[in-house]
């Protein structure tokens, strides 16, 4: 650990967790111009407005559609309240620089996002299939953009106008913030930033940051001056020097590692030296970790060194250890910044952004979005905006942690609630201004149907805690699980004129909702409409652990008050269960085990998924090291079970489809490999049926 030479006094130790609210800046000087209708997306439209340029130019890969649903829109709205002029390029053809000068050059800086899905998810399958559609491009149409769109876009930006800050985010740019597993290419890739060739990196959900810099930089600043602003990745030369190094090796431990000298010779004249990029040597002291919580350490400069690009691509067990202490380092109230070397540059990662307060959320929603697709779209059909228009965001956030899911590395554990007033008066805008409204309002929810407003019930321990999850391996005492902020939140919502019914479409966390009986039967009786979607994910405690899965028990207990309260209601309803095949840890047995569930609860599933490893996350590094980052990384630790074939992925998805015909002679192969041919017959307790004898037919032409 390297140590600055100063003393560091109590008062440095307490971060500064009150940021300027979002609202509160001084308008830049463009706010003259007023809101536009739609920002623009063509010289023309900004000549309407009175724009001879653009300050800053949003880049997206999605159609642009004016709605809170899609970054784009949140992004420009916010930043046009700050006074700037915001222009759109939406999905430009990339085998040039020309459409990316369509606005002219910003006057401060390219905003390059890959839209509301990573690019590579948005195209191909988990069998590495091109999708036939593309939900978030007019029409469905395929092929509207380029693989890794966020490097793709940055670079042609660079091409356009080399010296204008290109700024990076959205959740392509999220994920892949530092060295990451990427499954396309089956090899580590170093942060995009780096390929991207851009200037700054925003992570999460960037508001706080964004607006800070975009003042910053009209005030004259250089990026490079703002490498310590929250929530953003930078790449630098050298490292300042009066910081605190500490090593993530000795945090958590991944191995035997060097020798270290005698923490307590703190006088003799053995001492460790690093080679600097300018060639300067500066003198470090290795603190091991037993240690370390008696070290007085100025906890707003120090910095957690992460293994090297370069160690953590030759070597799967020191990936998985960064990624541990990666997601470890996740809790903006007490996260340190993360430095990882990328060759001769330092990747340098500061905390994450602090949440939005409610009011400051309240604020974004209320932005004026049209709530419509772009006039130049006319009356092209955009699959994503249909499914979305009549929804309403009341939440951000994930607690749940689910080792496959990016949600939670993305937006963050913390949970940031929306008024009640505020939801309830966007539910009266959709009424009032989406054509074609029903009376249906598509889905109140989230990343979650029932987190809302569900936080902490102490202030100091949600900043001190660095649980990877609030529900798992069980509800944390001090999770506040009363739901009845929802409840109250249902019942208004349907009391609103014009509105005939509330959906909830996002997904449900079943075992949280068992806290509170009466939000089930708030749901069962008012919200479903025939069919809940919930996720036990599988049915086995092996595979559940590693995805950090409640039991299928909880499943169990939920469907009985979900029977019971439909029943009551005199409803016939139904619980539509959603399973993953070759997660890491998931064998063929475990597959088997679940297939046999689904056959006993009469379940026959049509849309099934296979295990997708997304960057960053801890189930990827699960898949890609055959260790486990929810323990201690040890080279001579477990060994995961990982299915990687493409065959092997294709015959557990096949166990989730046990009932389609195209699927029996793999699973007649597969039983008999286990030495369960008692599971081939035609009873009820068989799980398929016997090959039909094949028919002799005569190829002869037999004469009459």
């Amino acid at each position: 650990m390297k140590k600055n030479n100063s003393k560091t006094s109590p008062s440095k130790k307490a971060q500064n967790y009150s940021p300027r609210k979002i609202y509160s800046y001084p308008k830049y000087w463009a706010e003259c111009f007023g809101t536009a209708p739609f920002l623009p997306m063509s010289k023309t439209e900004m000549e309407e407005l009175g724009w001879d340029s653009c300050d800053i130019i949003i880049v997206t890969a999605d159609a642009y559609v004016d709605h809170p649903s899609f970054g784009m829109a949140v992004v420009g709205r916010l930043l046009e309240a700050q006074g700037f002029r915001v222009g759109i390029i939406s999905q430009p053809k990339w085998d040039s620089a020309e459409a990316f000068k369509t606005l002219g050059e910003p006057n401060l800086f390219f905003g390059i996002t890959g839209g509301n899905m990573d690019s590579l998810i948005n195209r191909y399958t988990a069998d590495l299939r091109l999708r036939s559609e593309d939900a978030y491009t007019p029409n469905a149409k395929p092929g509207a953009r380029p693989d890794r769109s966020v490097i793709v876009y940055s670079q042609r930006c660079r091409e356009a106008y080399y010296d204008t800050p290109i700024v990076l985010g959205g959740i392509e740019a999220s994920l892949r913030r530092i060295a990451q597993y990427d499954y396309w290419s089956d090899k580590v890739r170093r942060s995009i930033l780096i390929d991207a060739n851009a200037d700054i990196l925003l992570f999460g959900n960037a508001e706080r940051g964004l607006v800070e810099l975009a003042h910053q930089l009209a005030n004259g600043r250089k990026v490079r001056d703002l490498w310590n602003l929250r929530g953003s990745a930078i790449v630098k030369d050298s490292l300042p020097e009066d910081w605190t190094e500490i090593d993530s090796t000795r945090i958590d431990w991944p191995s035997k590692i060097d020798k270290i000298p005698n923490p307590y010779d703190f006088h003799n004249n053995q001492k460790n030296t690093v080679q600097t990029a300018t060639d300067e040597v500066k003198t470090l002291r290795i603190v091991p970790l037993p240690l370390q919580r008696k070290v007085d350490l100025d906890h707003e400069k120090s910095y957690i060194r992460l293994p090297s690009f370069n160690k953590v691509t030759n070597d799967a067990v020191l990936y998985a250890h960064a990624s541990r202490v990666l997601h470890q380092e996740a809790n903006p109230y007490n996260a340190k910044v993360l430095v990882q070397k990328h060759g001769t540059k330092e990747l340098w990662v500061n905390p994450p952004p602090i949440p939005l307060e409610t009011e400051e959320l309240d604020w974004v929603f209320d932005l004026p979005y049209k709530r419509r697709p772009h006039p130049s779209y006319k009356k092209a059909r955009i699959p994503a905006y249909d499914m979305i228009k009549t929804s309403v965001n009341i939440m951000r956030g994930c607690f749940g942690g689910c080792t496959f899911c990016s949600i939670t590395e993305h937006e963050g554990r913390i949970i940031q609630s929306r008024s009640e007033e505020s939801i309830l008066n966007e539910i009266k805008k959709i009424r009032d201004e989406v054509p074609g409204f029903t009376g249906t309002i598509s889905d109140l929810g989230g990343p979650t149907a029932n987190m809302y407003k569900l936080n902490c019930k102490s202030a100091s321990i949600q900043k001190s805690c660095k649980r990877l999850s609030c529900v798992y391996p069980t509800i944390c005492k001090h999770l506040n699980t009363d739901h009845s902020s929802t409840t109250q939140l249902y019942r208004k919502a349907r009391k609103i004129k014009g509105v005939k019914r509330i959906a909830i479409a996002s997904g449900l966390r079943y075992d949280l909702a068992l806290k509170d009986h009466e939000y089930i039967k708030e749901l069962v009786t008012h919200h479903v409409g025939g069919y809940l979607k919930i996720a036990p994910e599988h049915s086995e405690e092996k595979t559940l652990s590693k995805m950090m899965k409640p039991s299928i028990s909880s499943y169990d207990e939920f469907k009985i008050l979900f029977d019971k309260y439909s029943k009551e209601a005199d409803k016939e309803q139904y619980l539509i269960p959603y399973f993953i095949a070759a997660h890491p840890g998931c064998d063929e047995e475990d597959m088997l085990n679940l297939s046999l569930w689904l056959k006993h609860h009469k379940f026959k599933p049509d849309q099934v998924q296979t295990f997708y490893p997304s960057p960053m996350a801890l189930a990827t590094a699960m898949y890609y090291s055959q260790k486990n980052p929810l323990e201690k990384v040890r080279y001579k630790g477990e060994k995961l079970k990982v299915c990687k074939d493409i065959d092997n992925r294709r015959l557990q998805k096949s166990f989730l489809r046990y009932h389609d015909e195209a699927n029996w002679p793999i699973l007649r192969k597969s039983l008999l490999s286990l030495g369960r041919a008692d599971l081939i017959g035609n009873g009820p307790q068989h799980l398929i049926p016997p090959s039909k004898p094949k028919t002799y037919r005569s190829s002869r032409i037999i004469k009459r």
